[in-house]
């Protein structure tokens, strides 16, 4: 009962364990109530029979409905799921059209956070011209931010005509997001002989210690290569320990992803691969169409998408992922 963060991960354990009982019961309640409607269904009353018949037909879809819901419920849980999220977004080919649409996906992710009820803290912002948005980390923390968002990772393309197109010609840009899990010290373990710790003096609009004062830290993990800057606190002490939590979530992130490469390297995958650079959306937006690739889904909504209404993608590849795992622990 001292250990919050055990107490914590224990009541999110039971709340899933109920929900299984809970299923589970009203499957086993489905499969008792058919069997006994059966032997009705074989009675020498015709109404009778005629009703029995007509009630295991219904008894038979809820049957196959609740199967539905308890499927994934099977699946092993994976607690970094529970974890906060540190969604980066980063403008990519295309210039300022590619800064503009870094901006729209920033919109859609800390919309579809305020529908779902999440805290977005931001530990660093660049903007771009005309409005755009160079580069953008920021934390997302509530209930199970990094388990809805962790399929968002990849290379997110546009296919609209730029405001500073003066033809009318259709131009085709990318913005990159990644979707790591918040790290904890426990998770991963940096040695201090390991980083080169570089200190120099903030740009950009802020405070009063902006470009007055050595604030801005930069943290290279010599490993790895890894690099961390952050300028947007007020204090290098704040800055360091903005940095230290980036940095100790991408190298959980690269540690996941290693782990993920060896249990897929005998299977193919569709979705959680980890592969950064393919091509996972296209939002199209004469067609006002969002397409996802991996899964072959497409919607012809596009406003309310970029509006945070990604749910429909997000339950979709959860599904896709649920039964790729089934899959491949069926063929084990």
């Amino acid at each position: 009962m001292r250990d919050a963060r055990a107490r914590r991960a224990l009541g999110r354990e039971n709340q899933r364990l109920t929900e299984v009982v809970e299923v589970g019961s009203r499957l086993l309640k489905f499969d008792h109530d058919l069997v006994d409607t059966r032997e009705l269904a074989a009675s020498d009353d015709p109404e009778m029979a005629m009703m029995a018949r007509s009630e295991i037909a219904r008894l038979e879809d809820m049957i196959a409905e609740t199967e539905i819901q308890l499927k994934p419920l099977l699946v092993p849980h994976d607690p970094l799921d529970d974890r906060p999220a540190i969604v980066e977004i980063r403008a990519g080919t295309g210039g300022d059209e590619a800064a503009l649409f870094a901006a729209d996906l920033h919109r859609m992710y800390t919309r579809y956070a305020e529908r779902r009820g999440w805290k977005v803290e931001y530990l660093s912002y660049s903007d771009g011209t005309l409005g755009g948005l160079k580069e953008v980390i920021m934390k997302i923390d509530g209930t199970g931010p990094y388990g809805a968002l962790r399929y968002e990772s990849g290379v997110h393309r546009v296919q609209r005509v730029p405001v500073t197109e003066a033809q009318g010609r259709i131009h085709t840009s990318a913005a990159t997001v990644a979707v790591l899990p918040e790290a904890e010290e426990i998770d991963v373990q940096i040695d201090e002989k390991d980083l080169k710790i570089d200190v120099f003096r903030s740009s950009g609009p802020g405070g009063q210690s902006v470009n007055t004062t050595d604030s801005a830290v930069r943290v290279t993990h010599l490993p790895t290569g890894i690099v961390v800057s952050q300028q947007d606190q007020k204090s290098q002490l704040q800055n360091k320990q903005k940095a230290f939590e980036v940095l100790r979530a991408r190298l959980l992130d690269a540690k996941i992803a290693e782990q993920e490469a060896e249990r897929s390297r005998m299977r193919r995958s569709q979705v959680g691969t980890g592969d950064r650079s393919a091509k996972i959306r296209t939002y199209n937006f004469p067609q006002s169409r969002v397409t996802d690739h991996r899964i072959g889904l497409t919607r012809h909504d596009l406003d309310t998408v970029i509006d945070g209404s990604i749910q429909p993608f997000i339950d979709a590849l959860a599904m896709a992922n649920m039964e790729e795992r089934l899959g491949g622990s069926d063929s084990a």
